[in-house]
């Protein structure tokens, strides 16, 4: 998934909470069968994929369009940014206000189908989108908790990649992009002289709940860490995860090669800097759709696989270096369209869309047949692809990872405004405050 910065108001709405008030969304019927009450019209909460909220309507609405033509159905389309998505989804979860179909994050999924207002993708209703067998089992495996109906359906497939600026690579004489996070530190330093040169060689969102958590997931797998233990207890501030934090935070605070600016990014901000040529690299999913919009040129940057440590190549244990990203589509369960809303979610998923929207946004297509296309063969997605088949590993699937989100990713974020304000990010300051967040699990 991309980037989410819930508010403190949705670090205090709990699973539990949901699990007692969820009535569905859609305006269907109240106790969350669905209807067809109002077949000629749906509400879709699209996700933002694009450089900006324009860029995906533009993208969207003439396929939107192309759908109403066949189907006589109207959908009214709203993009909502990463940072207020999650808030959005889980106040319609809560009131039964909000849309028909939306996109989810997918490590949301297990979080959002434990609330029980999400349709169950039972064998029923994959056959009215073509069947099952027809999306990537890892894909289908990031759609809901093990054991259970999937939650949603896939719709874009993506994996974190390190992008690099080749001109101001050249211009450094750095003449590839580093492997490890020593390399990368090393590089760093050389390009942006702790902040002297007047560029930054790594863009970040520091403010960004949801990107924090991605990357703070890998850095613990590459020091033998996990977030949550076999059973699913939460165990947030142990050694590993302590220092895979701190290796994160330390990239400003420490190595100062990420602008103190950036503790302040939520919005994709870090893209427009790297597009502008204020930052070398940046580590995100899917991003080269996002280049082109903010004016960049196919061969304007490169692609490469995201650092591993020193001694280490990507793969499984300590080289993992991805989690595995990807967006679903949902239909709320108490719709007012529920026949339409299979119709769009087949639409969206049908092999021609599929292209049509992967190559849009650089993603990977969750459709076995669509990946065929040659459009997903270049050397960017080669890398996003290797990258989902060996050494990318997928965020628990638990009911409480959008708590894990929100407070995890808060207690980042919080670290990252005490680097850009100059003060002392230590072991203890970490440790302090994953144990603060592992508590607001508990309570």
């Amino acid at each position: 998934m991309r980037r989410s910065t819930a508010t403190a108001t949705a670090a205090a709405v709990t699973v539990a909470a949901l699990l007692a008030t969820a009535t569905g969304c859609g305006g269907g019927t109240t106790d969350g069968a669905g209807s067809n009450s109002a077949p000629g019209e749906l509400t879709y909460w699209a996700s933002n994929q694009g450089a900006d909220i324009a860029a995906d309507q533009a993208a969207l609405g003439p396929e939107l369009k192309k759908f109403e033509e066949r189907t006589g159905i109207k959908v009214k389309l709203e993009v909502i940014p990463w940072s207020d998505l999650l808030n959005r989804i889980l106040a319609a979860t809560a009131s039964g206000q909000g849309p028909d179909v939306l996109n989810i994050g997918n490590t949301w999924s297990a979080s959002l189908q434990a609330t029980g207002a999400l349709l169950p993708w039972t064998a029923e209703n994959f056959e009215a989108v073509g069947g099952r067998d027809r999306f990537v089992a890892s894909a289908i495996g990031s759609a809901g908790a093990a054991g259970q109906d999937p939650a949603a359906v896939p719709l874009y497939s993506m994996a974190y990649a390190l992008y690099y600026n080749k001109k101001m690579f050249q211009e450094a004489g750095i003449e590839k992009p580093p492997a490890t996070w020593d390399e990368l530190v090393e590089t760093g330093r050389r390009i942006s002289g702790g902040g002297t040169s007047g560029k930054w060689a790594l863009g970040a969102e520091g403010a960004n709940l949801a990107n924090n958590i991605h990357q703070v997931f890998v850095l613990s797998r590459q020091h033998g860490g996990s977030f949550f233990d076999a059973a699913g207890k939460p165990t947030f501030d142990t050694p590993a995860n302590v220092a895979a934090v701190k290796q994160y935070v330390d990239l400003m605070a420490e190595a100062r090669i990420v602008a103190p600016g950036n503790a302040e990014y939520d919005k994709n901000q870090s893209l427009q800097d790297f597009a502008g040529g204020r930052t070398a690299m940046v580590l995100w999913q899917s991003a080269a759709g996002s280049f082109k919009a903010h004016g960049m040129k196919e061969g304007d940057w490169g692609t490469a696989p995201v650092p591993v440590p020193a001694g280490a190549v990507p793969g499984t244990g300590t080289g993992v270096n991805s989690m595995v990203a990807g967006i679903n589509m949902a239909v709320f369960k108490n719709t007012d369209n529920l026949d339409g809303a299979l119709k769009f979610v087949g639409f969206m998923t049908s092999d021609e869309e599929q292209k049509v929207l992967n190559r849009a946004y650089g993603s990977i297509p969750p459709v076995t047949a669509a990946q065929s296309d040659p459009a997903f063969a270049d050397p960017d997605l080669t890398v996003l692809r290797d990258t989902l088949a060996t050494s990318a590993a997928p965020l628990p699937q638990v009911p409480e990872e959008s708590q894990f989100e929100t407070t995890v990713g808060t207690a980042v974020k919080e670290l990252f405004a005490d680097a850009a304000a100059g003060r002392p990010v230590t072991t203890e300051s970490v440790r302090a405050r994953l144990a603060k967040a592992q508590q607001q699990m508990a309570n």
